[in-house]
């Protein structure tokens, strides 16, 4: 077993043995929870939070601009049209919670307009957002890895209650410079759907869908606007080495 694999090892190993509970009270923008929880591992005192119910201090547009979505009820919500969303931070390997909220409209819609989005990590490799419930798995499902593998379970919910992600990536590894640039180890992700593991560590072979190209740089996370108004909350992060 190589160094990094007994640390990945040892480090899931604390994230699955220790429950971290944040007791949260936040009274702005209608928003108001107590007791999130998440299994944030024994380094929970350094977590990020991305957003908290109030505002886009830590996101930009894709492009670097103001963000154009809303703010209603605590969440943030993706206006169509307006453009997906990152964060002004790059992170390589991190430890990820994300809630979202698939709104009820999609029910009515078919295929990949049933309330799609999605995540991103490092603008490269995209756990989908769909409304899947009651289908079997599939590769472009709810919790897939985008048109790559899709999730061991099912676990969507119904459109219109929050879900939640809990994600443990590994970024891919290089060696070498310029032309002589090679992945010697290709990036890993643990999902965890509602409390059910649905991507047990696995080796993602490329990036995926229409993010960016694998390299050796950090990058930040997208949630995308793919003309659904998807809704999300509570998200932060723990990045560790």
């Amino acid at each position: 077993m190589s160094e990094r694999d007994k640390q990945t090892k040892n480090f899931n190993s604390a994230y699955l043995s220790t429950v971290v509970v944040l007791t949260v009270f936040v009274a702005v923008a209608g928003c108001y929870q107590m007791n999130m929880q998440t299994e944030l591992s024994a380094h929970s005192s350094d977590a990020i939070v991305l957003f908290d119910c109030t505002d886009f201090a830590h996101w930009t547009d894709k492009n670097g601009g103001p963000v154009q979505w809303q703010l209603a009820d605590g969440a943030m919500k993706v206006v169509p049209g307006k453009g997906s969303i990152i964060t002004k931070q790059k992170f390589q390997d991190i430890k990820l919670h994300v809630e979202f909220n698939i709104p009820k409209e999609s029910q009515k819609k078919k295929d990949q307009s049933r309330g799609n989005s999605g995540i991103y990590i490092q603008r490269r490799y995209e756990v989908q957002i769909l409304d899947s419930y009651g289908h079997e798995p599939k590769y472009n499902g709810c919790g897939a890895i985008y048109r790559t593998k899709p999730p061991d379970r099912n676990i969507c919910k119904r459109a219109g209650e929050w879900q939640s992600y809990d994600i443990t990536f590994h970024a891919a590894r290089f060696e070498g410079e310029g032309e002589h640039l090679r992945k010697v180890k290709n990036a890993r992700i643990t999902v965890i759907h509602d409390g059910v593991m649905i991507h047990n560590n696995f080796e993602i072979p490329n990036k995926t869908g229409k993010g960016n190209p694998e390299g050796p740089q950090p990058g930040p996370i997208l949630l995308q606007d793919h003309g659904s108004e998807v809704q999300f909350r509570n998200i932060w992060l723990v990045a560790f080495d």
